[in-house]
């Protein structure tokens, strides 16, 4: 990939959150929460991120925008490494990364107004010499996002859920962000509602130029709004490709039984389903080798020894494909 397109680059990236007992509160394990994870993103891309719920979607998300600290590993953006750079610095930037949450319930303040929550981080930000220049500012955000005017006044309780994670969206663009870490912004939504945020989120990116990281666990979703997709497994990500590559030819056993759970809303299509044996296991303490191999059909002896690293596999389109299996080229477990 051009480094002139990456816009964001991980490199190596651990999340550990510490355990701790005893009457001394001294470390005693650690939940491995995102275990040596590296990719890039291009600029004007979305970048899905799938998996399990527990996986370590959500916190490599923050990681990325250093609302948690990683413990090792490195995060560049735009070419600049930010992995030490301090809290003021790192202000500075937020106006360039933005997050909208999950829950449109709770990542908004129920004591302000509209116009109060799109104005905090303009102001934050010195964005706008005067309230005037700011309430400008906020109607050209409502209007961008589908919301009357009228409701600058109003409070969060006071509109739907579509409605609210609108507000979400609008205040994440307040301060013109490049790239935007979207952690299942439409999981709370009904179905109906979740196409129209869908496609909002897409025409803002055709005339922001905005890039996506966007983490979701439902397969179609993501397919649908996704350039190129990441499945990640117990902390780890374990098959990356383009869109259409990776649903149409998946590589990875993990990937491949995720994809099998899709319904499809045809009568007479009777596609296999894949039932995986066992439970997740603990990120406090993950298998040796690779860490899908106590669930999966495929397993062989050398899958137990160690983690197999992600590497280019044959794929059917011109994109890269890369898969984190000792086996990519030839498991077909939906066979």
């Amino acid at each position: 990939m051009n480094e002139l397109d990456v816009l964001v680059s991980v490199e190596n990236l651990v999340k550990r959150f510490p355990i701790k007992g005893g009457i001394l509160r001294r470390e005693v394990a650690s939940v491995k929460a995102v275990s040596e994870v590296s990719f890039q993103i291009k600029r004007g891309e979305t970048l899905g991120l799938v998996g399990e719920s527990g996986c370590g979607k959500s916190t490599l998300g923050r990681c990325l925008l250093r609302l948690l600290e990683p413990t090792s590993g490195k995060i560049f953006y735009n070419g600049q490494d930010i992995t030490n750079l301090d809290h003021s610095q790192m202000r500075a930037l937020r106006r360039n990364m933005q997050i909208i949450f999950q829950d449109p319930y709770a990542s908004l303040n129920p004591r302000m107004t509209v116009e109060d929550i799109i104005a905090e981080p303009l102001e934050i930000h010195k964005i706008g010499a005067n309230r005037s220049e700011r309430r400008k500012r906020i109607y050209e955000l409502l209007d961008l996002c589908g919301l009357r005017r009228e409701a600058v006044s109003r409070y969060p309780h006071e509109f739907s859920g579509g409605q609210r994670q609108r507000i979400c969206i609008a205040r994440a663009l307040a301060v013109n962000p490049d790239f935007i870490v979207c952690d299942e912004p439409v999981s709370a939504l009904d179905v109906s509602i979740q196409a129209q945020i869908i496609n909002l989120m897409q025409d803002l990116q055709k005339e922001l130029g905005l890039t996506y990281l966007f983490i979701a666990h439902d397969l179609q979703v993501v397919e649908h709004i996704s350039d190129r997709v990441a499945v990640m497994y117990l902390g780890k990500i374990v098959e990356i490709a383009d869109s259409d590559e990776l649903y149409k030819n998946p590589r990875h056993p993990y990937t491949q039984a995720l994809l099998s759970a899709i319904p499809i809303p045809d009568p007479n299509h009777h596609s296999k389903r894949i039932l995986l044996p066992g439970d997740v296991p603990s990120p406090i303490n993950p298998p040796n080798g690779c860490y899908f191999h106590p669930r999966c059909p495929a397993v062989k002896d050398d899958c137990k020894g160690s983690f197999p690293d992600l590497k280019s596999v044959k794929g059917q389109s011109s994109g890269s494909h890369e898969a984190a299996c000792f086996y990519s080229e030839s498991v077909n477990i939906l066979q």
